[in-house]
């Protein structure tokens, strides 16, 4: 995996990768699903990403970790989601958090063979 800052671009590059990942559009902005569900979306405004299955708590303790990088907005409080600056990330930071979401939402079938992949090299 490339490390370095993160672009939109190589976050792409990293769900494809998974397998089963489509781009998309989500509320007007570029997206990423798997089958109707959606993986993560770039918020073009501020150039950040939304990570799903992020508990409360953990949410909490990675705003404190990391308030340059992970924040959340009113909108958003209620929901088991942190937003991440992409500018102030670097793929390998950004990835378990997309790959947990994949895992959840992706068919058994494509983990299964994303594993066997990743076992192999």
């Amino acid at each position: 995996m490339h490390v370095g800052m993160a672009t939109w671009t190589n976050i792409v590059s990293f769900a494809h990768r998974l397998g089963g990942v489509m781009e998309a559009h989500s509320y007007g902005e570029p997206s990423l699903k798997v089958g109707k569900a959606m993986l993560t979306r770039l918020r073009v405004d501020d150039r950040s990403i939304v990570l799903k299955d992020i508990d409360l708590d953990e949410r909490d303790m990675l705003m404190a970790q990391a308030p340059d990088l992970f924040f959340t907005e009113n909108h958003y409080l209620g929901y088991n989601i942190v937003l991440a600056r992409i500018a102030a990330a670097d793929l390998v930071r950004l990835a378990p958090f997309i790959e947990r979401t994949w895992r959840r939402i992706a068919p058994k079938r494509a983990v299964t063979a994303y594993d066997n992949r990743s076992a192999a090299t």
